[in-house]
């Protein structure tokens, strides 16, 4: 595949650096560890990111920036919530823009506390991204079509196969 392109059902290694474009300062980065390997085309990644990639080869470096819309969308003042202070274990310190995680019907929702009093607590359930405009540089490491197994998962696995974990 030495002339392959990104493409739907490609799987891609990429390392990459995220900042934000305002003030330069790295959200993430995996540059210091293992390439990130992901499957193009079933939304294992935020979509301007997939489509930021996309043909692009082998040895490729590629920058772009996400507004909100393509990334992880815009803040809704609906998921900013209030509860009740003493769903909170009252030994609990609160404290602002920490994160935590609500068992709501059996699924985890992360949320972060935006403000608090006695009485009650600020929830934020929106990612902690929302509402940010986000840069990528992104070098493609390698590139290789998905086998059947993975496609039928909708995510790539790893070298040795896959393992899913319960």
């Amino acid at each position: 595949m030495s002339d392959a392109t990104v493409s739907e059902n490609t799987v891609v290694t990429v390392h990459y650096t995220g900042t934000f474009p305002d003030d330069g300062e790295v959200f993430d980065t995996s540059r210091d560890k293992e390439p990130m390997t992901f499957l193009i085309g079933h939304k294992n990644m935020i979509p301007g990111f997939e489509a930021g990639v996309m043909g692009a080869s082998v040895g490729d470096e590629v920058e772009f920036t996400l507004e909100p819309s393509d990334a992880y969308g815009d803040v809704e003042e609906g998921r900013v919530v209030s509860t009740p202070r003493e769903q909170f274990p009252a030994e609990m310190p609160l404290e602002l823009g920490l994160q935590l995680v609500a068992d709501i019907g059996g699924h985890p929702q992360p949320f972060t506390i935006v403000g608090f009093s006695d009485i009650e607590v600020k929830c934020d359930f929106n990612h902690p991204m929302a509402g940010k405009t986000l840069h990528f540089q992104v070098d493609i490491v390698d590139l290789r079509e998905a086998t059947e197994d993975e496609l039928a998962h909708g995510h790539a696995h790893g070298p040795d196969g896959h393992h899913h974990h319960d």
